[in-house]
């Protein structure tokens, strides 16, 4: 019980994530006591956390050609040498060669964002042993599209599916300063995200990657019906599993019935980019406006235990919002409302029944399948 009340006492300032019921279901014991503070706590060493084991942001610098990279906006893109540094929780500078190319579709085209995202890839012996970036062989930095707060919303989005499963995707917060070593211009500091590794996180899960096409129905009922009431949930239409698009698929084996694992969350409703829309071919207004896009089930009883799992950290989802410092009150707010559309459905049997036996409705778009583009 001790344990239990110190939790409860930690209040966080963009995080609520880490409670004893979750860290309970994450089958870690007791907690130990975390701050949420924006920046990384001065004497407090974290060389010995791994990347994704706080909550604080990390304040990296990325060293090089700068100019190049921003501007390789190619389908096959070149590797280009870094320097990859950033303080430790002892004020000591680490630093150590990488190598950054550009990556992704819709995000990395000049005429969608200001900044591509990057794939950072490490050296084959890896960093130092002591930094937090030992474990890693290539990470994803997810870089301001069109202003660095819809980082900020995405990142709690993958906060928020971290409540609900473990089955997901860790990010990290970073406060990213760009220095070009050829004009040496340095660019103001920027929020970015890193996210966890595919690997790391499915042998965080004791699951294996499966590479292939399935259907829905092919996957983990309980598994599916958690992850797709999720997009539902965030205004999120981007995502197939036929296609594999913004989901990648875990399993015990390769023989075994795998689950989905969703990521890349920019056209979330709750997010609401400004570039954020709706594929055409599902007829609706806006990423603010809820479609459920399973498959049809006539027996809708194991929907009654997703929607549990949601009400269950319902007071740690209102938090992530509540909490943050780095959001505006006016985002908050409209976020708020936005979640309470969501509990209000999933508390009125009518309600909920209707939007998700949608999928059902020969006359609507329940069904299209989002082809998306192949993921590099």
């Amino acid at each position: 019980m001790h344990y239990f009340n110190l939790i409860m006492k930690i209040t966080f300032k963009c995080s609520s994530l880490i409670t004893f019921s979750i860290m309970m279901l994450l089958g870690f014991g007791y907690p130990s006591a975390q701050t949420g503070n924006s920046l990384p706590v001065s004497g407090h060493s974290t060389a010995k956390k791994g990347l994704f084991d706080s909550d604080e942001v990390l304040q990296i610098n990325l060293k090089g050609d700068i100019r190049g990279v921003l501007n390789d906006r190619n389908q096959v893109p070149q590797n280009f040498q870094f320097i990859l540094s950033y303080s430790n929780g002892d004020s000591n500078k680490m630093d150590f060669p990488v190598q950054v190319r550009t990556r992704g579709h819709f995000r990395r085209l000049k005429e969608n964002c200001n900044y591509p995202p990057l794939l950072i890839q490490f050296p084959k012996d890896g960093p130092n042993h002591s930094s937090i970036f030992r474990e890693q062989k290539k990470l994803k930095l997810v870089m301001p599209c069109t202003g660095d707060e819809y980082v900020i919303r995405e990142w709690l989005v993958y906060k928020l599916y971290n409540l609900i499963t473990p089955e997901s995707f860790k990010a990290r917060l970073v406060k990213v300063t760009l220095n070009d070593d050829k004009n040496k211009k340095v660019i103001n500091p920027f929020y970015g995200l890193l996210l966890e590794e595919e690997k790391q996180m499915a042998k965080r899960n004791n699951l294996v990657a499966i590479e292939k096409k399935l259907s829905p129905q092919q996957i983990r009922e309980d598994a599916f019906l958690t992850m797709a009431v999720f997009q539902y949930f965030i205004g999120n239409t981007d995502w197939s599993i036929q296609y594999l698009q913004n989901i990648k698929l875990l399993a015990k084996d390769s023989s075994a019935v795998p689950v989905p694992i969703p990521y890349d969350f920019d056209l979330a409703g709750i997010v609401n980019a400004p570039y954020a829309r709706p594929a055409e071919e599902l007829l609706m207004n806006s990423v603010r406006e809820r479609r459920y896009r399973g498959y049809c089930m006539q027996d809708l009883k194991p929907f009654q235990a997703v929607f549990e799992k949601f009400k269950l950290h319902k007071d740690d989802i209102y938090k992530l919002y509540t909490g943050c410092t780095l959001l505006d009150a006016r985002y908050i707010k409209s976020t708020i409302q936005f979640l309470d559309e969501f509990y209000k459905t999933i508390n009125n049997e009518k309600a909920w029944r209707k939007d998700f036996t949608y999928p059902c409705d020969k006359n609507g778009t329940g069904n299209v399948v989002i082809k998306g583009l192949k993921e590099d």
